[in-house]
Order: structure tokens, then C-alpha cells, then sequence
């Protein structure tokens, strides 16, 4: 069981933590645990207590009322929502409670609702995305453990992978085609498989070399093939400094290309960077380049 913050509660169920507190002590919604100093801390079963009572509670009904239900009557009123998703929210609480509990059925049941409503590219966009956030905020904070973060991963590149393989489209007419690499002792894939999915999804080609490449085997391998672009993504292994260095390193290396670069690191840099470096802040924008519009 993964022990969380009122906090990692606050973050993930978008509850202010002050509220929180309130609803304890006038309504007793949740027994928190605490530490031999003093600090209380929740497990699983609170968080998924609290996922629930936040979608019952914007949905008009009032913690007096709540507080008097059991787990079972929660879960079952839920259940009734969630048979009829009218937002990505509800799917995405519903994500979060099938990661804590290793439940792959819950978590394909509720994939598979946000693809019937939104399509497979806009549940990727509105549901997957906002998730891993929120998912990857407890794990650094060291709120869930290695199996939960591992489960999710790797039934999202599942997706991924089976929706890249069965893509069966026309090229475009101005068809390019993309070198896709994450660098060397860079592991995040997830978005990167997402670009190869959109890339190809537009009609345009993709050589996709993957996870933790050398930028020496990078340079050796592009000497035999044909390409336009180069695209990665940077989530964890640089930042700042040592990732404008590795910016110009690549501009160095492949001095008549244009390099597309993404990621969480690429996002928060504030120093400017090489002309030849073109940082995808919109997909949307991203996309329109890719339809050629």
C-alpha cells in the first residue's frame, strides 16, 4: 500500500487540502494515519475514497450526504456516472484508482470509453497525457511505488504500439520523412511513440530508432539513410546547461537538418537555442505542420 501527503490528495483529486481537513473533522469523510510525529498520511483506499467523493460532489451532491454512504454506495453512484462519461475527468479519476489497484480490466474498460467518446489521437491528448502528470507528480514524491508506475507505462506504450501497427493511411502529397530517437540514458518512450504515431497517421514516414541512443551511433547511422527531420524528446536526463549543450551538439552533428525537440526539460528551458532547433510548444501547431496547412 502507497502512502500519500494530503497534498498528493489535493493534487489528484483537485480538493484544496484545507477542505479536506474540514470535511474530516465536521463529516469524519477520512481516518488519516499518522506518523510518530504527528503527520498524517492516507492510503489507497483514501485516495480512492476522495477520486470518488470529488466527482460525486461537483456533480451536486452534498458531503452531508456523502459522508453518511458507505464505500460500496460511493463506488455504486460512481459506477452510474461513469457509464455515461459526459468529460475527460471522470475517466481520468477512474485511470488513476485502476492504477493503484493493478487493475488492468478497469483500466481498459475506461480506455476504451474515452476512445468510443473522443477518438484514439484525443484520448491520448485529454486523458493519457493529463494522467502520466498527474501519475508522475506521486511518483516523485515518492508516493507510489515502482509496479504502479511501471503497470501504467506499460500498458499505454501497449496502446501505442498496437495503434501505430494498425495505422493504414495514404502518403501525403508532400511526404517527409522522420529520424525519431530519444538520447542516450533517456528511457521516457511514451511520447515519443506518440509523435510516431501522429507523423504517420499524416501520411509522412517515420524511422524510429527509439530509446537511448548515442549520439555517435546516430551520426553513423544517418550517413546511410535519408531523412528531413529529427525529432526526440528530453524528459529526464538533461536540463538547463548540460541540455543547450546537447542542443548544439546535435546542431553540430547534423548541420543541415532541422531538429524538432520535446519534452518536460525542453518546455521549462529559458535559454535560447540554436537557430536549427525548432521546440514543438503546441501539437496543435505541430499537427498543422504535418497536414501541410
Amino acid at each position: 500500500m502507497a502512502n500519500y501527503s494530503i497534498k498528493d490528495l489535493e493534487r489528484l483529486s483537485g480538493i484544496k487540502a484545507h477542505t479536506i481537513r474540514i470535511w474530516e473533522k465536521r463529516h469524519g469523510l477520512l481516518k488519516p494515519s499518522r506518523t510518530r510525529t504527528n503527520i498524517r498520511y492516507y492510503g489507497d483506499e483514501d485516495l480512492k475514497k476522495i477520486l470518488n467523493i470529488s466527482l460525486l460532489n461537483k456533480r451536486g451532491i452534498k458531503i452531508s450526504h456523502l459522508s453518511r454512504l458507505s464505500n460500496k454506495e460511493i463506488a455504486e453512484k460512481v459506477m452510474m456516472i461513469v457509464k455515461d462519461p459526459t468529460d475527460y475527468e471522470t475517466i481520468i479519476d477512474q485511470l488513476i484508482i485502476s492504477v493503484i489497484d493493478l487493475n488492468e480490466k478497469k483500466f481498459n474498460d475506461n480506455f476504451s470509453k474515452g476512445i468510443l467518446q473522443s477518438g484514439f489521437e484525443n484520448t491520448i491528448i485529454k486523458i493519457v497525457f493529463p494522467l502520466l502528470n498527474k501519475i508522475g507528480t506521486l511518483w516523485m514524491t515518492g508516493s507510489i511505488n515502482p509496479a504502479q508506475e511501471h503497470f501504467i507505462s506499460n500498458l499505454i506504450r501497449q496502446k501505442l504500439i498496437v495503434a501505430i501497427d494498425r495505422l493504414n493511411v495514404e502518403p501525403h502529397r508532400d511526404r517527409k520523412r522522420f529520424l525519431l530517437f530519444l538520447p542516450e540514458g533517456e528511457l521516457h518512450e511514451m511520447g515519443l511513440l506518440f509523435y510516431n504515431y501522429l507523423i504517420r497517421k499524416r501520411g509522412h514516414e517515420v524511422i524510429y530508432f527509439g530509446q537511448s541512443v548515442p549520439l555517435l551511433d546516430l551520426a553513423e547511422a544517418s550517413g546511410v539513410l535519408q531523412y528531413d527531420y529529427l525529432l526526440t524528446s528530453i524528459i529526464s536526463i538533461y536540463n538547463g546547461k548540460e541540455l543547450v549543450d546537447y542542443l548544439y551538439q546535435l546542431v553540430s552533428t547534423f548541420p543541415q537538418k532541422s531538429i524538432y525537440v520535446t519534452g518536460n526539460q525542453v518546455m521549462k528551458l529559458s535559454q535560447s537555442v540554436p537557430d536549427k532547433i525548432k521546440k514543438i510548444d503546441s501539437l496543435d501547431h505541430f499537427i498543422r505542420f504535418l497536414e501541410g496547412k
